[in-house]
């Protein structure tokens, strides 16, 4: 709580998120208000933070302009920090609803040396930085290959087709590019999508084709 990273922040204990991995019972014990019991809970805590998913291990991180859910389609399309850190500002504005200013920001996040101190001191904690194959209970099976989800779906709603196509390894981009894999379309598929779709030669396959790819 607040009260608490005030009182850490003002013994001099942290200054920055990583420094709360360094902390023990013994450094807790003499500060007002930390009881053996509160000690105890917080290094629990801490300790249960490890086991805590990717994205929101990342949305914790504060990168600017990246919120909740955002943080959720980053970690969801990258599937971890490395390939994040690595990603230029063209393949981040690749994921649906990230636009320049927030891919700019990721970018400028991970070329700050503090920053980069504090990841590989987040890391060295034990940290969650990827995602597991078959995390989220589904499977590696469209490992790594953007879709592009147009149209109307009889079977399912298109986020439930998006978070379907995630849980299997896959990712949701937001427009038609040479480096998508497949256009997932349904009825009522927008024209010019269509037709950039056709002209770059990218795969269109139905709602039952994709059914067909994950079952």
């Amino acid at each position: 709580g607040v009260e608490t990273i005030d009182l850490l922040w003002e013994a001099g204990l942290i200054k920055n998120s990583a420094d709360l991995y360094d902390l023990k019972a013994e450094d807790l014990l003499p500060l007002e208000r930390m009881a053996e019991k509160s000690v105890e809970k917080l290094l629990e805590g801490l300790e249960t933070s490890k086991s805590q998913p990717f994205e929101r291990v990342l949305f914790a991180m504060g990168l600017r302009h990246v919120g909740e859910t955002v943080a959720k389609k980053l970690a969801r399309h990258f599937r971890s920090l490395d390939s994040l850190e690595l990603a230029t500002l063209e393949e981040l504005t690749e994921v649906e609803e990230i636009g320049e200013r927030i891919g700019q920001s990721v970018i400028d996040f991970f070329q700050s040396e503090e920053n980069k101190l504090i990841v590989r001191r987040l890391r060295e904690a034990g940290l969650n930085f990827e995602i597991e194959e078959g995390e989220n209970g589904g499977s590696n099976v469209l490992g790594g290959k953007s879709f592009v989800v147009s149209g109307v779906f009889s079977k399912f709603s298109r986020d439930d087709i998006k978070t379907a196509i995630e849980q299997h390894g896959g990712k949701n981009v937001g427009s038609i590019s040479s480096k998508t894999d497949y256009v997932l379309a349904g009825d009522n598929m927008g024209p010019s999508k269509l037709k950039k779709a056709e002209d770059l030669q990218i795969p269109i396959i139905s709602e039952d084709e994709f059914l067909a790819m994950i079952s």
